[in-house]
């Protein structure tokens, strides 16, 4: 098999080929090594690069295989990490040149979860500075651009994983979902991003346990990848306050089910989130899917009053907890966005923070009614295309100005205040041959609903199977 053909090979295909000896983990990893110095000087997804003890744990991976050890379900699949995850002995930058060097003495929880299921790991992905921001880009290392359109951003903050993935240099990835993280950069790439219940993929170490905004998540080409790496990353931890009891392993079951009957609502216009016409339009011509499937679809729209104010409290006071005594030491090092939400964080006061408790809980019970009479909610990921690498972020969107450099992702950072599970998925091009998502929102912690859901949209469109031209 041509070394491009085994890179794009489904995870679950190259799990069940690695299990029968059709291919060794030796193979795999060197198809992706191979791939990875083809294609990633072109897009900077993947900076640091662990290729020595990538192939060595492919080696000790075949031996075990070959003696007859237990494997895991992940057993041999080429993985990258984020470069905002922990791990042990490789370079972990936050994409920020304080940390140029820094290289940690521990994996973090998901990382760790990811080797004991017998993941190989290839290195990091990049991130912008402490993730902050939906446009991939550091004084670390630079910008990674979009493998669509190499002049355009491939989003953020995970973009160097969903570019890893959609170039076929990673079968899945990790990454990290505060505002957006996971589902806009699957979106701009043609990947499968989920952002989970919180809990659902345990953080640690964690500095704020109790911590619900921001959450760890899976990213792949396909839904029946994303199942198969919740199944091994998701689980209970003890250290983890908020850590859900439901085993892993109830996502590694077949994903096949009947969707006709479900109710769904189409939320196309939002009061207060402008959306680019050229989104509208391949998503609005894709939802006739979904009646194709037997569902029923009307268009209905949340009531999502205060999900700005509370979204940006939270992130402002989680910004200044994690950074606030860093800025008095490196300030001068920090970009202004950063700087920015971290004084924003140190301005809050306690009456602002109880209102925004109060206000999220009150958008929760809203959202839970609102549930009663629809299974699942679908509107965009992003507000707009893939725009070009060099802007920092978007200012305006269909003559209207956006105030703050987060506020072009409503339509993902409003769902993360609702708490919401939401996955993003491959929905279309447009008419420059940009890719662009929908974000299907389930309930309190269906994931598996999602998953379902997904899978049965995924298998009638064939969205996912499009590469990128410079993949081959």
């Amino acid at each position: 098999m041509p070394p491009t053909d085994i890179c794009f090979l489904p995870a679950v295909e190259l799990a069940r080929r690695m299990r029968q000896r059709e291919l060794s983990a030796v193979e795999v990893i060197e198809a992706h090594l191979a791939q990875i110095e083809r294609v990633n000087p072109q897009v900077n997804a993947i900076v640091t690069l662990t290729a020595g003890q990538a192939l060595a744990d492919a080696r000790a991976a075949d031996a075990a295989l070959a003696q007859g050890e237990a494997i895991g379900p992940l057993h041999g699949l080429p993985v990258v990490h984020k470069d905002l995850h922990l791990t042990k002995g490789v370079r972990t930058t936050f994409g920020s040149p304080i940390y140029a060097d820094f290289v940690p003495e521990e994996d973090e929880l998901i990382v760790a979860r990811l080797k004991q299921a017998g993941a190989i790991s290839l290195g990091k992905s990049n991130t912008p500075e402490f993730g902050a921001g939906s446009q991939t880009f550091n004084p670390v290392f630079g910008a990674t651009r979009n493998p669509y359109d190499l002049s355009k951003t491939c989003g953020g903050s995970s973009g160097g994983a969903a570019v890893a993935l959609a170039c076929g240099m990673a079968a899945l990835a990790d990454g990290s979902d505060m505002g957006g993280s996971l589902r806009n950069p699957a979106s701009f790439n043609n990947v499968v991003g989920l952002r989970p219940a919180a809990g659902r993929v345990p953080t640690w170490p964690s500095e704020a346990g109790w911590a619900t905004l921001s959450v760890q998540g899976p990213m792949a080409r396909s839904v029946a990848d994303l199942a198969l790496m919740l199944s091994v990353i998701a689980g209970p931890d003890p250290r983890v306050p908020i850590a859900l009891a439901t085993p892993g392993s109830s996502f590694a079951q077949p994903l096949g089910q009947d969707v006709r009957g479900l109710r769904l609502a189409w939320a196309g216009h939002i009061p207060g989130v402008p959306i680019d016409s050229r989104v509208t339009k391949v998503l609005e011509s894709q939802l006739p899917v979904f009646g194709e499937l037997g569902c029923v679809v009307e268009e209905a729209v949340p009531d999502f009053s205060d999900a700005d104010e509370v979204f940006k409290i939270m992130r402002a006071w989680s910004f200044e907890r994690s950074y606030g005594e860093l800025m008095q030491t490196h300030r001068h090092q920090m970009k202004d966005t950063v700087i920015w939400n971290i004084e924003q964080g140190q301005r809050l006061t306690g009456p602002q923070l109880g209102w925004a408790e109060r206000a999220r809980t009150a958008l929760f019970g809203r959202m839970h009614d609102f549930f009663q009479r629809y299974d699942f909610l679908l509107l965009p990921v992003t507000q707009v295309p893939p725009f070009p690498v060099e802007q920092l972020y978007i200012t305006e969107i269909n003559g209207e100005q956006l105030a703050t450099y987060v506020d072009w992702m409503r339509s993902c950072y409003y769902i993360s205040a609702t708490g919401l599970p939401a996955i993003s998925l491959p929905c279309g091009f447009t008419a420059e041959g940009l890719p662009v998502g929908l974000q299907i929102v389930g309930r309190h912690q269906d994931e598996w609903g999602l998953l379902q859901l997904a899978h049965a949209f995924e298998a009638a469109t064939g969205f996912t199977r499009h590469r990128p031209a410079i993949a081959g």
